[in-house]
């Protein structure tokens, strides 16, 4: 009998990492014959996502956060290529892997992409891998222990950063300066700075500057 081809696209930078993912999934015996295309970048990444669209989309997409942003700073995360996977192939299971681990963060993607599965890298096991892949395969989600204990955890803070914000963070860290933003931000200047504001309360910066910003964002993943 001829198996079910499993369409499968894994995107991640550090190249031994794919080359582990595949190699545990290869492992598997699902009943499928998994045909896996690798992309280290979100230019390449969402090159091959069109290009599978609509006739031969992904079945499932396993997602590194932390990557580079694509060439025309459209796409500035895995996350923002998430939520373009989410638009344009509704039907793609996503598994997102990241080395993100507090709760903000976690709590942002899971608003954003509502993944079929979210697992920490340092939990990305051999058999946590097996695990959820064979669960979303039976589409139930998988997060492992600890996403799933922070998200049962009481969190007071449920604000999320949505697209402008995630915006004005990645131009302000090009160096673009606050009163340039409306130039790449279809936005006022005092509507962004009211954003700024916002963005500094929602990081605990009271008197924060630009600076103390762009150093909160970047060691919660956001750049």
């Amino acid at each position: 009998m001829v198996k079910k081809e499993l369409k499968i696209l894994m995107v991640d930078d550090h190249p031994m990492i794919l080359e582990g993912y595949k190699n545990v999934l290869l492992q598997i015996d699902t009943g499928y014959d998994l045909a896996i295309d690798v992309a280290g970048n979100c230019d390449t990444a969402y090159s091959k996502i069109l290009q599978a669209i609509p006739e031969n989309h992904y079945n499932i997409i396993f997602l590194d956060i932390s990557l580079p942003p694509s060439a025309d700073g459209e796409i500035m995360s895995g996350e923002d290529l998430g939520i373009r996977v989410k638009e344009l192939s509704p039907k793609t299971k996503i598994i997102v892997l990241t080395m993100f681990d507090d709760n903000f963060r976690i709590r942002n993607i899971m608003a954003n992409l509502e993944p079929d599965s979210f697992i920490l890298k340092n939990e990305a096991t051999a058999s946590i891998l097996t695990t959820a892949f064979k669960t979303i395969l039976d589409d139930v989600p998988y997060y492992s222990p600890t996403v799933t204990k922070l998200l049962k955890a009481q969190l007071s803070n449920t604000f999320v950063l949505d697209k402008i914000d995630r915006s004005i963070i990645y131009h302000l860290s090009k160096g673009t300066k606050t009163k340039q933003l409306p130039e790449y931000i279809n936005l006022s200047l005092r509507a962004i700075e009211n954003r700024k504001r916002r963005l500094k309360d929602v990081f605990g910066l009271e008197n924060g500057d630009d600076r103390a910003l762009l150093d909160k964002a970047r060691e919660c993943g956001y750049i």
